[in-house]
């Protein structure tokens, strides 16, 4: 345990059996918990800012979605760089360091809640630094595949990435109930709106303890550190990490590679936001978000290869990548799936709580929007349960794909999803022109929860795709690159989501998604599954 590998070869039926299985299965079940509480420190804005307006913290609507943008942005950034590290810095290096350094966003999150006069930079430079945890998926699935013969991908993968993503129904259940408890002391604040937890709705006048949501990661970060740096390992072979520095080393070189995605993310982010008062400061250019994010992602990949010495040759070598036609086929293809996965996450309480917890009513002739609806239903009640039949049905993706194909399970739910994200945008404009919201929520709930399944299946089945279409010193890089740009959606959803509900019109934005569906099941039918396809249903 916490032993460096050498002469890891589990393709070999014998060695896999009596040695690798073993240490494979440990080092995947300390990555999972990992990886699940850095989707939940990423992600808990989307919780946080509906209790903010429960609380009646002094910030418009528009503003607050801008702090899951942000995260949204910065976490998609940082998987660039957490793509290569494991070959240049081991995965037993690159698990304990990046989950140790959650503690930091998740400690300054809880600070940040105590004061209602905290400044929104602050919250906006909180929400940026919690991408980290965004990052940590890319490094943490390349790790994983590492130690998986081909024949078990699907599970392993989807195991990692499935119960991973269980950090967001985690942190959706969980923070809305610790809340409720001066479990960390401090100071209580006043409901000023109807809030609510799994178990029911919290009156407003109840005293809540909204520091606890960050708080509460403090108390799994630090064992989880310890245990990672005890029980997992980093392999030395030529195809993963055959020259990782020691750990000391490993850290400083995989901090360089991070403040690399830090600076092109702000810079990003300067150019694409709007300037707000007590913001962080902004070009006030306001630059289109589809020129500003290749800007960024070609930056964050240039920058990495100038990087002197070891690094830069060895990011060379795992560069070549973007010379294979599948990296970008699978690229777009895995942005429907999880970019729609976690880009809906981010945004789903938010929306429930904008969309029914307000009536749309007229007055002088002008649609308003900001009469609080007492029978809309509690967003923190019903926000968890898309994230989780994501979790939960991912590893099945995989597992099915591992019978099937992992081209044709895509295929079939690339349909499901473009018929879903239409049922979803009726419903959302009948309720958002409607004095009486609620009577629309049962349907976009059912439709939306079947959206969520299709991206949580869609999920394992193409990364079974891609550890069958590639060889396996590229299969770990391609895992982490197409992790990070489809991750991207987290700041996507969230930013169109954000810019069609001040237009008034929030169902123009699953219009959009189901026409990009649409586009992904061409690309997967002309590469995977037509007559002569490049690999027939992979």
């Amino acid at each position: 345990m916490g032993q460096d590998i050498r002469n890891w070869d589990i393709e070999d039926e014998g060695y896999w059996a009596s040695t690798g299985k073993s240490i494979a299965t440990r080092n995947l079940w300390i990555s999972i918990p990992s990886l699940l509480i850095g989707f939940a420190v990423w992600l808990y804005w989307g919780i946080i800012t509906v209790q903010m307006i429960n609380l009646g913290f002094p910030f418009e609507k528009s503003q607050l979605f801008t702090l899951g943008a942000i995260a949204g942005l910065t976490g998609a950034t940082l998987r660039i760089p957490s793509t290569f590290f494991i070959r240049i810095a081991g995965g037993r290096n690159t698990i304990v360091f990046t989950t140790a350094l959650l503690m930091i966003p998740a400690l300054g999150t809880g600070l940040a809640l105590m004061d209602p006069n905290t400044p929104l930079w602050k919250f906006q430079l909180l929400a940026f630094l919690s991408g980290i945890g965004g990052g940590n998926f890319a490094s943490s699935m390349s790790n994983i595949s590492f130690f998986y013969p081909k024949k078990v991908q699907g599970y392993a993968l989807g195991m990692n990435a499935g119960l991973g993503n269980f950090g967001v129904t985690t942190m959706q259940i969980l923070i809305p109930l610790v809340m409720t408890v001066g479990i960390f002391g401090g100071p209580s604040r006043t409901l000023v709106n109807t809030s609510g937890t799994l178990i029911g709705k919290i009156p407003a006048g109840t005293e809540t303890y909204i520091q606890n949501a960050g708080f509460i990661w403090l108390v799994f970060l630090i064992p989880l550190a310890i245990i990672g740096w005890f029980g997992m390992n980093n392999i030395r072979d030529e195809h993963v990490s055959p020259d990782i520095p020691n750990p000391i080393g490993a850290f400083a070189t995989i901090t360089g590679m991070l403040l690399v995605g830090f600076v092109t993310a702000a810079f990003g982010l300067w150019l694409m936001l709007p300037a707000v008062p007590g913001g962080l400061p902004t070009s006030g250019l306001m630059v289109s978000k589809w020129i500003v994010l290749p800007i960024v992602i070609a930056l964050t990949v240039i920058l990495l290869k100038m990087i002197p010495g070891a690094v830069g040759q060895n990011l060379t070598r795992q560069y070549k990548i973007f010379g294979n036609k599948h990296t970008w086929a699978m690229t777009v293809i895995y942005t429907m799936t999880f970019g729609s996965f976690i880009g809906y996450a981010a945004t789903f309480a938010l929306a429930i709580k904008v969309v029914f917890g307000f009536q749309h009513v007229m007055v002088d002739g002008v649609m308003t929007h900001n009469t609080v609806n007492d029978l809309g239903p509690s967003a923190l009640m019903y926000a968890w349960m898309g994230p989780f039949i994501g979790a939960l049905i991912r590893p099945v993706g995989g597992m099915i794909a591992d019978k099937m194909g992992g081209a044709k399970v895509t295929q079939i739910i690339s349909v499901v999803m473009v018929a879903s994200a239409l049922g979803v945008a009726y419903f959302l404009k009948l309720a958002y022109a409607s004095a009486t919201p609620q009577d629309y929520f049962l349907p976009f709930m059912i439709l939306f929860l079947i959206l969520f399944a299709a991206t949580g299946l869609g999920n394992g089945s193409t990364f079974r795709t891609i550890a069958v279409v590639f060889n396996k010193e590229q299969a770990g890089p391609v895992l982490g690159w197409t992790s990070a740009v489809a991750a991207y959606g987290a700041f996507i959803i969230p930013k169109v989501f954000g810019e069609q509900i001040k237009a008034t019109t929030p169902e123009y934005a699953l219009y959009g998604f189901a026409i990009f569906y649409g586009v992904c099941i061409a690309i997967n039918w002309w590469f995977y599954l037509r007559p002569g396809a490049y690999v027939k249903n992979p």
